[in-house]
């Protein structure tokens, strides 16, 4: 059980991108936060492996107080959650190998990564993983060669190099078509079924959401406006729709009107 208590995070420019923010999930769920660029997707996914730090409130991961965590600990933790990209965060100019074997950083000693010097055991995991996500042919090429539908494979399969207890996934097809969109989210949703992976995801297509998420929060100006599972998503009330995304923002089927299409924070 993740549970997040009064979360609330102010930049140093005042900025307040989360404010008071709870909900719960539920160890396999496949969670979908959406709401306007700017409503705060992007920071509490951050703040739950604290890739940016919480000005106050709680995350709490099976009993554990994250936000507490000093630096050993906290290793321990982030380790067990993978983190999926929008813009993918390759190495372009690495191989795809190399960039999968990045996902075991926080397991092995620093010094022999440098050289790229990985144990055996992580050497074979890199080609399974590559293997789950269909790129073994390409695992010598450049990061920079591949397509935008591999590179974020390629950013899967370096997650679960983790051997991730939880995957967060950020806007992570917010720049592929709609074909390579539901492929990338495919991935997700077999680990999420078939081995009981919990994935929390920030989408902007309602279509997407309908079809892959167990669970929903939706943000508006970084508060919590909105809870409900996939069928409440399918049965929003215009009312529902409206405190979401503005009083502006036309209901149809893919992505919003009368409002920003991405989420940009």
């Amino acid at each position: 059980m993740l549970e997040i208590k009064n979360l609330t995070k102010v930049y140093d420019d005042g900025t307040r991108a989360l404010e008071d923010v709870s909900f719960s999930v539920k160890e396999g769920e496949f969670l979908v936060v959406i709401g306007l660029s700017g409503s705060g997707k992007s920071t509490l996914l951050r703040c739950i492996n604290r890739l940016i730090e919480p000005t106050d409130g709680q995350i709490v991961w099976d009993g554990e107080d994250v936000t507490a965590a000093e630096s050993t600990d906290l290793r321990k933790i982030s380790r067990r959650i993978g983190m999926i990209f929008q813009h993918f965060n390759l190495v372009r100019r690495s191989s795809v190998f190399t960039n999968v074997l990045a996902g075991r950083l926080g397991y092995v000693n620093t010094w022999p990564t440098l050289i790229h010097r990985f144990p055996r055991e992580d050497r074979d995991m890199a080609v399974r993983a590559l293997e789950r996500v269909g790129l073994t042919e390409q695992a010598h090429k450049r990061a920079s060669e591949l397509s935008g539908g591999q590179q974020q494979r390629v950013g899967i399969a370096r997650a679960l190099m983790q051997q991730p207890s939880i995957i967060l996934a950020d806007e992570p097809v917010a720049s592929l078509d709609p074909v390579l969109a539901h492929t990338i989210l495919g991935y997700l949703e077999r680990l999420n079924r078939e081995e009981g992976m919990t994935i929390i995801c920030s989408l902007h297509y309602l279509d997407l959401v309908q079809r892959y998420a167990t669970q929903v929060i939706g943000l508006r100006s970084g508060r919590l406006v909105y809870t409900g599972s996939r069928e409440d998503i399918q049965n929003m009330t215009d009312e529902q729709f409206k405190e979401i995304y503005g009083e502006e923002a036309e209901r149809v089927t893919g992505p919003l009107t009368g409002g920003q299409q991405k989420d940009g924070e």
